[in-house]
């Protein structure tokens, strides 16, 4: 029998080698082949991501002779990560737009392989690509043509990042309700902002675009929506050193997002301009999931260092069945977003027709929620192919996790994306649903030539069909009925036009055998899921009562003792 040898430290010999990072270009094929397919160039990356991780925001209210100072110290890696995004014009490609139609497809290319080492940088990156389309659909002019042209530079030492400050107590997406912030008017026709921001991401930014109610000349404000404008503030100091305007309360302590400085701001007379009309209805912005990609790359590279039972994990057939099903959802999400991508190229060039935006209206909803809580299952599957190393800490691998949930919150919730899907139905009289049906069906027409694709594009038509009778329905239905079904509409909407990129991707002369077995893949699953619930009631008038029966249910309800207590305490 072999003797198990120790060393002097009585631990043993084993030490698990960890997952390596590869370059994200030559480990994505995908990525290879959609570029291959639409681009004519190629880019790579990589970073320090793991030190801004490791070295979280730290604020500093006061200094050591008891003056308020307000800073936010933040790594030294973070602020490396500013510049090198200006650098590799990671914003400024959106707007350059030397690449046409195709610039915004080329940007989020070289953001895909910027992210896995980014320290999640792409968050205020996020934001400030926000900021800037803001201001270009607005009309770039004075007080906000600099930012604009701070936002969108390639210079280090010249640019800026932008925040977004809609939070309050009251919270969340309600904001026509919960926005209590006020807007002074002053005589140059400024603004002075006074109220409390319980949430501002990236609050080391250098502006900021923020939601407040403007005081008429007896200090009242109109309630709702209607009374709500859009502002620009700059983030400065006076010549003592003190923000202007600013007192940071408390840096919040997030689950995840750790990275990025996140604090409740009290707004103390900010300066400000108005750049929006009165009665801002809606202001929403693009963000992406890259994460998924990330811990696939990472599980992959581990499946071929990790022996368990007597082999590599790559050769256990199981374990290759899970990490396929985390990839076939990694690709229809890459697939969707860039699609995305690729009409808002169209929009901002001026080539697109009323077909693509309508299909970019009903699209940017949906594959946001869809993309954000599929994240946050993929992440979830990938920290189990580590065994009990995923949920270590300092292997890095759970703030994977921890980065991923806030996607279906900060991007959402998933329920108020799916509520915007029925509006951009509504407001469009249905026709945001004809440019779907119409593209989708226009994605499956080269697939015809490929065999092994027959049952994926059978399943794809059939669920379409479905949909298209359900739609129909819901004409004579009560808005009651649609509420009820307005998320799993939302995810059938994602899942049958992910399924159709697929097909389409699997269909060109350049595609391998995995992009058909993906589309294959993809497809098994339940491609519409509004239609199979609607067969089994779930969206019946008395639905809500049940649910509402169900959640609220008393455990003590046939209990008399527990009744009785029950109404002497009230």
């Amino acid at each position: 029998m072999p003797v198990l040898s120790f060393s002097k430290a009585k631990i043993g010999c084993f030490f698990q080698e960890r997952p390596v990072l590869k370059n994200p270009f030559l480990e994505d094929a995908l990525l290879r082949g959609y570029l291959k397919r639409y681009m004519p160039h190629e880019v790579r990356f990589d970073g320090w991501g793991r030190e801004c991780e490791v070295s979280p925001p730290q604020l500093v209210q006061y200094d050591s002779w008891g003056r308020r100072v307000d800073l936010i110290h933040t790594s030294a890696t973070w602020k490396q990560m500013k510049d090198l995004s200006a650098r590799e014009g990671l914003v400024s490609i959106g707007y350059e737009r030397h690449y046409g139609e195709w610039s915004r497809v080329y940007q989020m290319s070289k953001l895909f392989l910027f992210s896995p080492s980014s320290g999640l940088y792409t968050c205020p990156l996020a934001m400030t690509d926000g900021a800037a389309k803001v201001i270009e659909s607005l009309g770039i002019s004075w007080p906000v043509e600099e930012a604009f042209h701070r936002l969108t530079t390639r210079k280090p030492e010249y640019f800026w990042t932008s925040g977004q400050w809609m939070t309050e107590r009251q919270g969340g997406s309600d904001v026509a309700n919960g926005t209590e912030t006020v807007a002074v008017p002053q005589t140059d026709g400024s603004f002075k902002l006074n109220g409390y921001k319980w949430f501002t991401s990236a609050t080391d930014a250098d502006m900021t675009l923020t939601l407040a109610r403007v005081q008429d000349t007896t200090g009242a404000t109109i309630l709702g929506s209607r009374g709500l404008s859009l502002f620009y503030a700059e983030v400065s100091r006076d010549e003592s050193g003190q923000l202007k305007g600013i007192e940071v309360q408390k840096l919040k302590d997030k689950l995840g997002t750790r990275q990025m400085p996140t604090a409740e701001l009290l707004l103390d007379g900010l300066p400000a301009h108005m750049v929006s009309k009165e009665n801002l209805q809606y202001l929403q912005s693009l963000s992406t999931c890259l994460l998924p990609k990330m811990v696939v790359q990472l599980a992959r590279d581990y499946a071929t260092r990790r022996k368990a039972f007597g082999k590599l994990l790559k050769d256990h057939p199981l374990h290759m069945q899970t990490l396929a099903r985390m990839e076939v959802e990694t690709r229809g999400a890459f697939l969707l977003v860039m699609d995305v991508c690729r009409l808002l190229g169209r929009e901002e060039t001026g080539i697109a027709t009323e077909f693509d935006t309508h299909l970019l209206r009903l699209l940017t909803p949906v594959v946001k929620l869809y993309t954000g809580k599929q994240a946050v299952a993929v992440v979830s599957e990938g920290l189990e192919s580590f065994g009990g190393q995923g949920y270590i800490e300092d292997t890095g691998l759970p703030g994977l996790l921890r980065d991923a949930q806030v996607l279906s919150i900060w991007e959402g919730t998933t329920n108020v994306l799916s509520l915007d899907v029925l509006r951009c139905v509504a407001r469009s009289s249905g026709m945001v649903f004809h440019a779907y049906f119409i593209h989708t069906k226009s994605l499956l027409k080269n697939a015809s030539g490929v065999s092994a694709l027959t049952p994926a594009v059978k399943a794809i038509q059939c669920a379409l069909s479905k949909l298209e009778l359900l739609v129909q329905d819901t004409a004579t239905k009560e808005p009651s009925f649609l509420e009820l079904a307005a998320r799993d509409l939302a995810y059938s909407l994602a899942r049958i036009y992910a399924g159709a990129l697929l097909i389409d991707h699997a269909s060109w002369k350049g595609a391998s055998p995995a992009d058909v077995y993906a589309a294959s893949r993809w497809c098994e699953q339940d491609l519409c899921p509004v239609a199979t619930n609607h067969e089994r009631g779930c969206y019946n008038p008395g639905s809500s009562h049940d649910n509402a029966a169900l959640v609220y249910q008393l455990e003590f309800d046939n209990n008399p003792l527990f009744i009785y207590l029950f109404i002497y305490c009230l």
